[in-house]
């Protein structure tokens, strides 16, 4: 392999371990070192760092976050729901006995 191939896969962490999982690549740049823009692509598009790649996993972690506050916003109604009326029930109880008594 040529030596600036070599160095441009040293140079990345991800181009080593792409180049180990898909051996095809080393076989593929010994022979043809011009398809090194061709690997830096397929290795993105492995690891998920394609733009595409990254704003699907931006939408996605906005929609769990906004699903999230959603339950969050269902429980505090659903509390602010039941506290009243629970401070209700001794209210109408204590009029009763007030009424009852005089």
């Amino acid at each position: 392999m040529r030596k600036d191939v070599l160095d441009f896969l040293q140079s990345n962490e991800d181009y080593i371990r792409f180049i180990r999982v898909q051996p095809k690549w080393y076989r593929t740049l010994t022979r043809n070192p011009e398809l090194l823009d061709d690997f830096r692509l397929a290795s993105m598009q492995f690891f998920g760092k394609t733009i595409p790649q990254r704003v699907d996993k931006l939408q996605n972690q906005v929609q769990m976050a906004s699903f999230m506050v959603e339950m969050f916003q269902a429980l505090k109604e659903q509390q602010g729901q039941e506290t009243p009326q629970e401070q209700e029930v001794p209210q109408e109880q204590q009029g009763k006995e007030t009424g009852g008594n005089e």
